[in-house]
């Protein structure tokens, strides 16, 4: 049963990430290229697994809902598949230094995301 809600909330990360891309992109000027919306997802989403992640182990939390919530809805909306791809296309356009800051500013980001939530949980 646990199998069905983490994909009921996978399916669900996918649309909010779908509708969030949507949203920052309409909200950026048209000829900007640069994947600003794939970054905010990624550390947005990485905060979430670390607040969870950190319930979990300080909290003594549920694994049932961190796997629907972590591995489900946090797996459906992170995308590190669209991110690598992001970064190769704009190395493929010969905008190395605009690939250079994707990949670091989406990893760095995320991991100091990700830690930054779970310091969170740890405090309250």
């Amino acid at each position: 049963m646990i199998a069905l809600w983490v994909a009921a909330a996978g399916g669900l990360g996918a649309v909010v990430r779908f509708v969030v891309d949507a949203e920052v992109k309409s909200r950026l000027p048209a000829r900007t290229s640069f994947p600003w919306a794939t970054i905010g997802i990624n550390v947005s989403g990485s905060f979430l697994l670390g607040v969870l992640a950190g319930w979990v182990m300080f909290r003594a939390g549920s694994t049932d809902i961190h796997a629907v919530i972590g591995t489900g809805f946090c797996g459906g909306y992170t995308t590190f598949s669209t991110a690598s791809v992001e970064t190769v296309r704009l190395l493929q356009q010969g905008r190395r230094r605009d690939a250079a800051v994707n990949a670091t500013v989406g990893l760095l980001g995320s991991v100091l995301a990700c830690g930054g939530g779970l310091a969170l949980a740890s405090s309250m």
